[in-house]
């Protein structure tokens, strides 16, 4: 008779330990624009910085200072990136605080401008500052200049969603940090799925910014001790890969996902009901006026 061959390393039927869900951690996500022009921004700067040491003093400190404004603008292009990408995955967000973007088409203009200018050649300088800030600006843009989703909505509420939203983003990414010090890429998969569950919330919180206060301590409480207790276990299972331990994780992420994926439904449905309610309160008023309605 034919036997099933059992090792460390095969696929095994016992579920003693809490299975992972087949879920997709990337629904809802696209591809960062992070990477490949951008990283090509950081090696641009290299061969000026080798002709800086066959240049004369002034030349040489002309071009390392160019090519410190060069690393400089390609991490604030970075940065810029990524904050635009944070405020076009909310539907409720301000702008940025500081336009990354724009300061680094400015560097660029200067740290392309600053060769020719210290060698005293001003026309070039301003050709080449001019076309390298408007290239910068025409390849990846400008930052976000006005705030999402607070337009006709009471300011106040869509500020502490904003605030909130932002302070539980900040949770979840302690969460991501602390679980990569277990080097487990089945736990930071798992992790990755809670925190689609939670950004589910999060989005349904800014749809209707009344949700807020039915769940300020799931963005609070409960993040924060998903973010503590993500910490702590991944110090210990670094050091033992302790089964048990694991196992116990696991299950804590079962539970909070099933509770945060229960009060999203929850708030659904209570924000379908409301709309119900106001949709009939707004035919009986077309009622009283005379006007005919159909109900469905």
């Amino acid at each position: 008779m034919a036997e099933r061959y059992g090792g460390r390393y095969s696929p095994r039927e016992d579920h003693s330990e809490a299975e992972l869900p087949q879920k997709n951690a990337f629904t809802g996500k696209t591809r960062s624009k992070a990477g490949g022009r951008v990283n090509f921004l950081f090696l641009a700067p290299l061969p000026l910085a080798v002709t800086a040491f066959f240049q004369d003093p002034a030349g040489l400190a002309g071009r390392l200072v160019a090519v410190g404004l060069l690393l400089l603008a390609a991490w604030l292009t970075r940065e810029g990136i990524l904050a635009q990408e944070a405020y076009e995955a909310r539907k409720i967000a301000r702008r940025p605080a500081f336009p990354r973007k724009i300061a680094a088409s400015l560097l660029t203009g200067l740290g392309l401008a600053l060769p020719a200018l210290v060698s005293g050649n001003l026309m070039s300088a301003v050709i080449f500052g001019v076309l390298g800030a408007g290239l910068h600006s025409f390849a990846f843009g400008l930052d976000p200049m006005k705030n999402k989703g607070m337009e006709g909505i009471d300011e106040f509420q869509t500020d502490r969603v904003a605030r909130a939203v932002t302070e539980a983003e900040k949770y979840l990414a302690g969460m991501t940090d602390a679980i990569l010090r277990a080097k487990d890429r089945d736990l930071e998969r798992r992790v990755e799925s809670f925190q689609t569950s939670a950004r589910a919330m999060f989005r349904t919180i800014e749809d209707d910014p009344r949700d807020l206060s039915a769940s300020r301590k799931y963005l609070t409480v409960y993040l924060m001790g998903a973010r503590d207790a993500t910490a702590k276990f991944a110090d210990i299972y670094a050091r033992s890969h302790d089964a048990s331990a694991r196992a116990d994780y696991v299950r804590l992420l079962d539970d909070l996902e099933a509770n945060f994926t229960g009060k999203t439904q929850k708030l659904l449905i209570e924000n379908r009901s409301d709309l119900t309610v106001e949709i009939d309160v707004l035919r009986e008023r077309l009622a009283r006026e005379g006007v005919p309605v159909d109900r469905v």
